[in-house]
């Protein structure tokens, strides 16, 4: 997958699971002071990633994780 396939799935999984406008959703969206989001959000979200990507995550994968780019590219590093 590249960064921009990425970035769709992953702009769908926050726009549906967490009630957040996919316009509000960019690359430099900061997950905690623009998406408002929480460590558990984060949680199911990686959770639902791991679901539709068939591949799996560690703590330490997201612990430098500030924005919806960030988790692109920790992601694309991994498919």
């Amino acid at each position: 997958m590249t960064e921009s396939e990425i970035f769709e799935e992953l702009k769908k999984i926050v726009a549906e699971n967490f009630e957040i406008e996919p316009e509000k959703i960019t690359m430099d969206s900061n997950i905690v002071t623009d998406l408002d989001m929480d460590s558990i959000d984060a949680i199911d979200m990686v959770a639902e990633l791991q679901k539709k990507l068939g591949c799996r995550f560690s703590a330490e994968d997201f612990k430098a994780v500030k924005t919806i780019g960030d988790i692109v590219r920790v992601i694309s590093g991994k498919v």
